[in-house]
């Protein structure tokens, strides 16, 4: 019996709800498989770290998580947070920054039993998630802007070719297992140096990937094709802030960005997040949708079980991704969706269609 401890951080808003639903339905998938084991592990994030430590991502987190083979962490609402919080990195931009998470991959891919904007998509964003024009995480030290003068702020872009390279080999590795094809978005045309030296070092890997076709687009013209057609990308790979603009695009396009799911990884380490925020104006109501972060942890199986070389993690995945499509082509969604379930039932529809799915 393989044991995994997953750190859950349930976070703020609707993470209270949408969390503990997804744990729910991994324990559902574990007890069916019958080959693995979840050990949870619970540490405070956002407001609740805030009132026990005065401090929204606190040492204690920090630890525990470093004995974790990974975490599910909520959303935060750190725009929300007292002034004296503001000044830092907010949680999950500190533990991917303290934990070297340098890949955030997020997929968009349409969904049966869902409206979507577009037809037939199934991409994938590697988004390089350490550096580029995030300034409060591009330093080893310290945030990259600088307040000249009352109306005068430097920030700064930052662009190195280590951090490049492990992005783009992450992103054709991938496509390798996939339609053989990459997509690198820049705006090298504009900013030569640090773009261009994305966009170079991309086809310079690119070499070692021969089987891979890759073509580029600058970052403005990339939103446009994403609207017109999406379903012409496989993978698409991008620096910080493109990729978290580009991934929002694409996570709407294909039906909803409640929908959509992210794992943050280096070459040990997982972290699955959704992509949507902690919908304040809804928490507490048993109403939200909890399949970007449910999506968002089988993603994390799936990496996990390829770290690990363990089966049951890929089928525990597989059968929460068949129980959440039959789900959906029956109509059994949330309000959201334009379904009448709640979070909390719409959970419970999960777990007994996990308990009845036969993996092919």
């Amino acid at each position: 019996m393989a044991i995994y401890k997953i750190g859950v951080l349930e976070g703020d808003g609707i993470g209270g709800e949408i969390v503990p639903a997804t744990t729910s339905i991994l324990e559902a998938a574990a007890k069916q498989l019958g080959g693995i084991t979840f050990e949870w592990g619970d540490f405070p994030i956002g407001w609740k770290a805030i009132e026990q430590h005065n401090d929204p991502i606190p040492n204690v987190t920090k630890e525990g998580l470093k004995d974790c083979h990974g975490w599910i962490m909520g959303p935060h609402d750190s725009a929300a947070y007292p002034e004296s919080h503001k000044t830092v990195r907010n949680p999950s931009g500190e533990l991917r920054h303290l934990f070297d998470l340098y890949a955030n991959i997020r997929p968009a891919k349409t969904t049966p039993g869902t409206k979507s904007g577009v037809d037939h998509t199934d991409l994938v964003i590697f988004r390089e998630n350490t550096e580029g024009f995030y300034a409060d995480r591009n330093m080893y030290s310290g945030t990259g802007e600088w307040q000249i003068t009352p109306e005068v702020v430097v920030s700064t872009g930052v662009f190195t070719k280590k951090a490049i390279e492990r992005i783009a080999h992450a992103a054709f590795k991938m496509a390798m297992k996939r339609r053989k094809k990459v997509t690198v978005v820049h705006k090298a045309n504009v900013i030569k140096l640090g773009s261009g030296l994305f966009l170079n070092t991309c086809h310079e890997v690119a070499e070692q990937y021969p089987e891979v076709v890759v073509d580029d687009y600058h970052i403005d013209a990339m939103a446009a094709h994403l609207v017109r057609r999406a379903d012409a990308f496989d993978v698409i790979v991008t620096e910080n802030m493109y990729g978290d603009i580009l991934s929002d695009l694409a996570g709407e396009l294909v039906g909803s960005l409640g929908l959509a799911p992210s794992i943050n990884t280096n070459d040990h380490l997982v972290m699955a997040q959704a992509a949507h925020g902690s919908a304040p104006d809804i928490a507490g109501k048993n109403i939200s949708n909890p399949i970007g972060i449910i999506q968002s942890a089988t993603m994390m199986l799936n990496w996990l079980g390829e770290r690990h070389n363990d089966r049951s993690l890929f089928d525990g995945a597989r059968m929460i991704e068949l129980a959440l499509a039959e789900a959906l082509q029956e109509g059994v969604c949330t309000l959201d969706l334009g379904g009448s379930e709640t979070t909390s039932s719409f959970t419970e529809a999960i777990v007994n269609k996990i308990e009845k799915v036969v993996i092919p």
